[in-house]
């Protein structure tokens, strides 16, 4: 045989196995119990997605909580392997040593009784039994043993009593372990009598081992009251870092925050201020450059406009000056949002007042406006730039819609102010792009005459370096409504 013919016979045979083995695998496949053994496998990832998803609904949200709950699981499951283990391996055997000892001292004196003669009083055994042995004998007569009385719940003592009184003598019998006595009564039915043993509760009892429990729970005591103390001390950097941080995003300033705190909340913090301090810097930037270019085009548009002034007057002179007023319009509107407003310091601003404000323009310009206000009147806010948001919200309602209902909230959370208009509105696919700069909708309500089309992005861009928002929806006054929210 060559060894291409070889060849061919290996892969004819290992095809035959596989196609067997195929085969094997699907008449095993078709057995019920292995499609469910198969089905439950499957079922796996979706239970242990489930218990996830309790977990996490069940888990504490905030950082102290869950760093607390770190240290005090580990520190109570520690706690109860050593507890069950000494109650399993000290306590329960040493109490049921002394129980067995106890119970020996006490079936030799039953047989000491038994086997050897006694005077009428017993004044022999009673006497071996109290100076030797440490207990106190007392014979009754002979009658039915008392009902069992009423066990507590974890009983370490009667149980390991009455297991040895079962094993060593074998009689009827009965204890009374309960109560805080010094001593334990015994009693044990013989043929013509009662025995009546009382002994020490500590000679059958570990009685010492609650001062285990107590050092155990002391000392978890002591330890999770220095871990909370220890994670607030840590906890308090991050809070201050988040609160700076969310005064930044609000338009507010810092003042006196630095770096406190374990090494990695400082270097957070210094990366919050080195990048806070960097987009201070590229505004102030900004600001001057914008300042410059302002100052320059406003000196050439003064130019033109004395010019025009020495220019006897005609009606292309007239054209001309209303280009010009129309250029010092559009320049201002352009350089207010590339500025933002954002070297204004924020201030607690009454919005109520600021509603009536807006209310009354309307109505000057012959609009028809309400203004309801509900919650405390007093936000803080950065007061001209936030002004200007809702000013360019209601004239951007006032230039399409005679009727305008402007309505404020605040909590202790956020600032909503809501403008609704009775105009044509604007198509749901189109809300988003109203807010680009320089965007003019041709069939929208932000087309006007001589328009920049900026009132709604720099309305939102104060919204925004509030911390909040701008969006639009559905008016029940048939138009749009604007719904401004920012938090406080």
């Amino acid at each position: 045989m060559t060894s291409l013919d070889f060849g061919v016979v290996t892969m004819r045979t290992i095809r035959n196995a596989l196609v067997r083995l195929a085969e094997a695998w699907r008449r095993y496949d078709a057995i019920p119990a292995v499609r469910r053994f198969h089905a439950a496998l499957a079922q796996i990832p979706e239970g242990w997605r489930r218990m996830s998803r309790w977990l996490n609904s069940v888990m504490p949200k905030g950082l102290y909580a869950r760093a607390l709950l770190i240290i005090i699981a580990p520190m109570v499951i520690l706690q109860s392997v050593i507890a069950f283990v000494f109650m399993e391996r000290h306590w329960n055997v040493v109490t049921q040593r002394l129980s067995a000892g106890v119970v020996q001292d006490i079936s030799a004196l039953i047989e000491v009784y038994r086997g050897y003669p006694q005077d009428a009083e017993q004044a022999k055994i009673r006497k071996i039994a109290q100076e030797k042995l440490g207990l106190v004998v007392d014979f009754l007569p002979l009658s039915e043993m008392p009902p069992p009385g009423p066990k507590p719940f974890f009983s370490l003592l009667d149980q390991a009593l009455s297991e040895e009184l079962r094993k060593q003598i074998g009689r009827p019998f009965w204890i009374d372990t309960v109560g805080k006595s010094a001593l334990v009564e015994i009693r044990v039915q013989l043929d013509n009598t009662v025995m009546r043993v009382f002994a020490r509760r500590n000679a059958a009892y570990a009685s010492n081992s609650e001062i285990f429990l107590i050092w155990m729970v002391g000392t978890s005591t002591v330890l999770l009251i220095v871990a909370i103390i220890f994670l607030r001390n840590q906890i308090k950097p991050i809070l201050k870092l988040a609160d700076a941080a969310e005064s930044f995003g609000k338009g507010r300033e810092v003042p006196n925050y630095r770096p406190r705190g374990a090494r990695e909340v400082r270097r957070a913090a210094q990366a919050f201020i080195e990048m806070k301090t960097r987009i201070e810097r590229a505004i102030e930037q900004r600001t001057a450059m914008l300042a410059g270019v302002s100052h320059d085009l406003r000196t050439v548009l003064t130019r033109f406009k004395l010019e025009l002034a020495l220019i006897d007057e005609s009606p292309e002179t007239e054209a001309m000056k209303k280009d010009v007023d129309e250029m010092a319009r559009m320049l201002e509107a352009y350089l207010a949002f590339a500025r933002g407003d954002l070297g204004e310091p924020s201030a607690p601003t009454d919005m109520a007042e600021f509603l009536e404000e807006l209310k009354v323009d309307a109505e000057r310009h012959g609009h028809k406006a309400s203004v309801v206000f509900h919650g405390p009147p007093i936000v803080t806010v950065r007061p001209a730039a936030f002004k200007r948001c809702l000013a360019n919200l209601v004239s951007n309602a006032a230039r399409f819609a005679p009727s305008i209902a402007i309505t404020g909230h605040s909590d202790h959370r956020y600032l909503t102010v809501t403008v609704d208009d009775d105009g044509p509105g604007i198509p749901p696919e189109l809300r988003e792009d109203v807010f680009k700069p320089f965007l003019r909708l041709d069939d929208a309500r932000n087309q006007d005459e001589g328009g920049t089309g900026l009132g709604l992005a720099i309305a939102r861009d104060i919204a925004r370096s509030h911390g909040g928002d701008i969006m639009l929806g559905d008016s029940p006054l048939g138009g749009l409504r604007a719904i401004v929210r920012v938090p406080v």
